[in-house]
Parts: structure tokens; C-alpha cells; sequence
């Protein structure tokens, strides 16, 4: 735990600025919110009663409506030509008939003029086999409409009859023997534009919106196509939510929904109005509001100034110093004149680059030193094994007299040796480390040209300028052919490929030989990943040990089995933040 001198508590930042936000800032937000959320809720509150209020009246118009239609339906019921026409019809002459079914026809007619509600009339008469109607005359007995009416009345569900998206009241009269259907059905089907055109009346805003529905019944009739498509998302919100107000998000806008319920007719009316609308009455806060926000803005701006003297310029000074020292300038120091928490980190960061710059004085170049020799040294341990390789092609080549190939090879080979033995820096550009196991590819095919095929693909532009140690590639080839593709009895094949991302490069190289088993390959892995210094220093493990010293953990030779058969080693270098000078080195 961090302890601050008693002299600095008095002082500190932190206290100052809890101190001007508590006294500027915070009573302003919270009149502010105060006053936005009162005015809100009251508007929110208002509207919701006088919604709910106009909800119930319209119910009770509507139920008085049906009241009446339902009235109209029995005295039609009663209708003595009615009687007539269902029990004598077959009794009665051409011309009876005719003023028996005219005079039925203006009795429904005058019925429809009656109501707006009503969109048509049908008498449904069974025992003539015809069907009445205001709007469409006689015709044949409507017999799917007849069972349908008939079905939902003995269900006695309700009063108003959900029926193909629309609301329908029925009455029979019952026929003479038990079980008989009814000899007569009256049918009032309510016009769902004119119950459309009421629900717009109930609207008070033009963004508002209602909608009659029974949710068991599955009825649902909206008073627009927008509020069509509103009313999907209310059903299922209204799921599980109690009372009679709820609010609904839907495409990024909210509504506020209100819901009246007559049982009587089993009927809801739901209104929604955005809260755009609710927001409207606050409009006569606006002053209020512009004064709000032009004392928020001084707050800001006096906070603002405040915080960057007090904090982000000392703190803003305390990074880029810490930045000049990742980039290795241990000979800054930072002066401040104030005595709070600055000084007192100021202070602490410059006995560290006092410190630090004496533990590097003493400890770290000494080991840097020791790194590079070791380095060195195990770069030098690679050189002999392609000397003993290259005098056996030599000799072989002389032994056969081929002066062509000698003076061929002879040229390769000293290209070769210069690249190894010239003095320079320890890592290379991987192009030049390409350019040379290319050239020991070329040695080799000049020996094994019809044995062994090559497959040495073009190094990517981007990775062209990677900084890597000396004879990472060559010896992973050396060893492809030496271990497996030489031994190989029939065709070998050898291939060289490359990848790249943001995060590591890669150099595959694979063959086809089967000189290394499955236990083999796990063998090397396990002593790849051990790198345990009592170990015997191979070729593999020379490699892998100078690529993993250069480029951290991550990096390095990664065995495994070929899809050709054979074995595949990937050379990996991994980008990290602490190798990133290595990787871009020498380009330009």
C-alpha cells in the first residue's frame, strides 16, 4: 500500500477536484434532472389518464352500438313476413313470395342505413335455401357462412362473433324438433373501415396510433398500417406486463401504450403515442432548458481548464518522459514546483533513472555482451557442415570429368562462401538469407537433378526487408536432403513456401522423404521446446535457439508432419513491440 506524506493530504488533486465538481457541476445536473423528470412524468401521467378516460367512453359507445344492432336483430327475428316466408314459403304464390322477400329486403336495408357500423345484412333461411342479404340480394343458400355463425352462437363464447378479421353478430331462431338446425340465421357483419375510421378519432396526435384487439380470439383490427405493424411487437410485450400503461421500444423509437378492456364484449382498445408527442408539453421549459445548458457549459468549460492545469499537463509531461526512456534516454529529469502527488511521482521516476541507469551500467550491457558472444559462437558452429557437403559434390563432379558443371558449381560455391564469411552485421535481410539457400538448392541440383524436383517459390515483396541471423534456411534444406530426400529410393521432392500476416512471418520448408518417424518428430519438438543448455547443440537447435534469442518466445522452428509424407519445419518470426526495430531494420 502507497502512502502519502501527511504534508500532502491537504494538497492532494483528487481532493481539489472532488471539492469544484461537487460545488460547480453536480447541483446544476441535479436541478436539471429534477426538473426534466418531474415535467416528463406529470406529462406522462396526464396523458395516460385522459388516454384511458377517452379509451373507457369509446368502449361504452361502442358497446351502446352493439347494444342496439343487437335490438335490431331480435325484432327482425320476430319479423312476421320473416315467420312466413320460413314456415309457408312453399304454400305461397309467385306474388306473395315476391312482396314477402321485397319487403324483407327494404326492412334489412333500412336496418343498414341505421348504423354506420354495419357493413352488410344476411338472413340466412334454411328451409328455403336461399340467403338475403342488403347489399347483395337473394341468393343461394350461404351455407359455409350459415355453419359458421351457427358453430360460434352454440359456442356462446361472445357476444361479438372474430370471424376472417372481422366482427360479426348473430342470432336463430331455433327449429321445430330437438336437435334441428336452425331454420333461420340473422347475421350483422360490422364494416371494419368504419371501426378503422372511429379508431383514428380517438388518435389526439397525428403520430398516434389504436388498434382493437382479443387476444384469445386472436382479433386484432388497427386503425393504420403503421399501427399494424406496431401492434405485433405489443403483443409480445404485453406478455407477463401487468396494469394498463406500459411503455415499448420498437426500431429504436418508444411508445407509450394504453389499454381499456370492456367485458362485455370482450373487447380491448389499446392507444400508442410516441414519446416524441409525450415530450411535446415540455416545450414550455425551453428557457429553462437553454439556461441549464449554457450553465452546464461554463461548468464544462471551467472544468475542463481546471482539470488540464491541475492534472493532464503534469500528467501528459510524466508520460512522454516514461516514452523518452523506452527509447532508451535515461538522462532526463523531471522539476516541479509544487508539493502534491506530481512532485511526489516526479521525484520517485528520477531516483528510478538513477537507479535503473546504474543496474544497466553494471549488469545489463555485461550481458548484452555475453548474449552477442553467444551468438557468435553458435553461428560459427554451422559453417563446417556444408564444407564436408560441398567438397563430396566437388569430388564427385571431378571424378566423372564434368568441367561444365565444376566451373558451374565452382561459381556457386564461392558466391556461397563469400555470403557466410563476409564481415558484417549478424542479421541479414531475409532476401539475401533466401538468395543463399537458393543458391544451395541450385549446388544440389546440379547433383540430384533427376532424383529430387524443387519447388522454390518466389520470397512475398513484404517480407523482403526482415532482419534475421545468418543460415536460418540453408541448413533446414541441407537437412531435407542429407536425412530423408537422398536416402529416398524413388522421386523426392522438396518444397519451399512463405507466409505472412500482421503478427509473424513464416518459412515452410517440406519433402516428401520418410526419413524421420512420427516418435521422431515428437522427440524433436520436446527437445526444440526444452532448450536445455546440457544438451547436444545441433543443427536444428542452433537454429532454432538464435531465432528465439532474436525474436523472443514464439518464434522459431516449429517439426511436424508433412502432408507430402515427409517432414515439415516452419521458421517462424513473430513482430512483438520488443523486436519491431529488428524486423524493419535496413529498409529504405
Amino acid at each position: 500500500m502507497i502512502r502519502i506524506p501527511a504534508n500532502l493530504r491537504c494538497n492532494t488533486i483528487f481532493a481539489r477536484l472532488v471539492i469544484m465538481h461537487l460545488a460547480v457541476v453536480l447541483p446544476i445536473i441535479l436541478l436539471g434532472i429534477y426538473l426534466y423528470n418531474w415535467s416528463y412524468k406529470n406529462a406522462g401521467e396526464e396523458i395516460s389518464r385522459n388516454t384511458l378516460a377517452q379509451l373507457a367512453s369509446y368502449l361504452q359507445d361502442l358497446n351502446r352500438e352493439i347494444e342496439w344492432l343487437e335490438i335490431q336483430q331480435y325484432d327482425l327475428l320476430q319479423e312476421g313476413q320473416l315467420h312466413k316466408i320460413s314456415m309457408i314459403w312453399d304454400k305461397m304464390d309467385n306474388n306473395e313470395r315476391r312482396e314477402s322477400i321485397n319487403y324483407m329486403l327494404h326492412r334489412l336495408t333500412s336496418i343498414k342505413g341505421s348504423s354506420a357500423y354495419i357493413k352488410d345484412i344476411y338472413v340466412h333461411i334454411r328451409s328455403i335455401g336461399k340467403t338475403i342479404s342488403a347489399e347483395n340480394g337473394v341468393y343461394d343458400f350461404d351455407r359455409e357462412r350459415y355453419d359458421d355463425m351457427r358453430s360460434a352462437l352454440n359456442a356462446g363464447e361472445s357476444r361479438l362473433i372474430k370471424r376472417n378479421g372481422a366482427l360479426h353478430l348473430g342470432v336463430y331462431r331455433a327449429g321445430g324438433m330437438t336437435g334441428e338446425k336452425p331454420a333461420v340465421l340473422i347475421e350483422i357483419e360490422l364494416d371494419a373501415d368504419k371501426l378503422r375510421e372511429s379508431l383514428r378519432q380517438i388518435n389526439v396526435y397525428p403520430e398516434s396510433g389504436s388498434f382493437l384487439l382479443d387476444e384469445e380470439a386472436g382479433f386484432m383490427l388497427a386503425s393504420d398500417d403503421r399501427t399494424d405493424h406496431i401492434m405485433q411487437h405489443y403483443l409480445a410485450a404485453a406478455e407477463g406486463a401487468t396494469g394498463n400503461s406500459l411503455q415499448l421500444e420498437m426500431e429504436g423509437r418508444k411508445y407509450h401504450v394504453d389499454k381499456a378492456h370492456t367485458g362485455e364484449l370482450r373487447l380491448s382498445v389499446v392507444a400508442l403515442l410516441p414519446e416524441e408527442a409525450v415530450k411535446r408539453p415540455l416545450s414550455k421549459f425551453t428557457m429553462w432548458a437553454w439556461l441549464f445548458a449554457l450553465a452546464s457549459s461554463i461548468a464544462i468549460i471551467v472544468y475542463s481548464v481546471s482539470t488540464y492545469r491541475v492534472v493532464h499537463r503534469p500528467l501528459l509531461l510524466l508520460v512522454q518522459s516514461f516514452r523518452k526512456v523506452e527509447g532508451g534516454d535515461l538522462d532526463i529529469r523531471i522539476h516541479h514546483l509544487r508539493n502534491d502527488e506530481f512532485g511526489y511521482l516526479y521525484n520517485r521516476f528520477n531516483q528510478m533513472l538513477i537507479k535503473l541507469q546504474t543496474l544497466i551500467d553494471q549488469d545489463f550491457k555485461q550481458k548484452l555482451m555475453m548474449q552477442k558472444a553467444e551468438l557468435k559462437q553458435l553461428q560459427s558452429q554451422i559453417n563446417p557442415h556444408f564444407l564436408y557437403n560441398s567438397f563430396f559434390i566437388l569430388n564427385s563432379l571431378a571424378r566423372t570429368g564434368d568441367t561444365e558443371r565444376i566451373e558451374l558449381f565452382t561459381n556457386m560455391l564461392g558466391e556461397y562462401f563469400r555470403f557466410i564469411t563476409r564481415d558484417g552485421a549478424d542479421n541479414v535481410c531475409l532476401s539475401e538469407e533466401i538468395r543463399h539457400a537458393r543458391m544451395y538448392t541450385e549446388i544440389q541440383k546440379l547433383r540430384f537433378s533427376r532424383r529430387i524436383k524443387v519447388q522454390f517459390d518466389d520470397l512475398p515483396k513484404e517480407m523482403e526487408h526482415i532482419r534475421v541471423p545468418r543460415l536460418i534456411v540453408q541448413p533446414i534444406i541441407e537437412n531435407a536432403y542429407e536425412h530423408s530426400l537422398e536416402k529416398k529410393p524413388d522421386e523426392g521432392f522438396l518444397r519451399i513456401t512463405f507466409e505472412m500476416d500482421s503478427g509473424h512471418a513464416q518459412i515452410i520448408v517440406e519433402d516428401n522423404g520418410n526419413g524421420i518417424s512420427d516418435a521422431g518428430i515428437e522427440d524433436l519438438k520436446n527437445r526444440l521446446a526444452s532448450m536445455d543448455d546440457s544438451q547436444e547443440m545441433t543443427g536444428m537447435m542452433n537454429i532454432h535457439r538464435r531465432i528465439v534469442l532474436t525474436y523472443g518466445e514464439g518464434s522459431g522452428l516449429f517439426p511436424s508432419r508433412s502432408e507430402l509424407n515427409g517432414l515439415k519445419v516452419v521458421i517462424r518470426i513473430r513482430f512483438g513491440e520488443e523486436n519491431r526495430h529488428v524486423q524493419t531494420a535496413g529498409r529504405g
